[in-house]
């Protein structure tokens, strides 16, 4: 059972983000021109970032600022395939047998000539 991201709150968003970034609290802080104990208290939701910084944020953590601030939009990560995906993926499995049965077929044509 997968959660909406709109379940998480702000905090659990940018911690989420910041995870899939593969950044840690001290760097992100860093990139962004805050202290360590600002960012740690945004991301325990004990307060927030004012707008600039919540622009800011996003931008670095590569996701939309509304998706910080209501989950609403695409997250930086997936728990689940999108069926936009997984179609894409069946499209292009499809593709991949077919060209693997393709050589599969010339290979044999070959081993007979080389046989024959």
């Amino acid at each position: 059972m997968s959660t909406n991201n709109s379940d998480y709150t702000l905090g659990e968003r940018v911690c989420k983000a910041r995870d899939a970034a593969g950044l840690s609290t001290a760097q992100l802080a860093r990139r962004l021109g805050i202290k360590t104990a600002t960012l740690q208290s945004w991301e325990s939701d004990r307060s927030e970032p004012r707008s600039n910084k919540l622009v800011l944020l996003a931008g670095v953590l590569n996701v939309s600022p509304t998706w910080l601030l209501v989950g609403r939009g695409t997250p930086p990560f997936s728990e689940e395939p999108a069926a936009a995906d997984l179609d894409s993926m069946r499209v292009a499995l499809d593709r991949v047998q077919r060209q693997a049965q393709a050589l599969a077929d010339e290979i044999a044509v070959l081993q007979e000539r080389l046989n024959g």
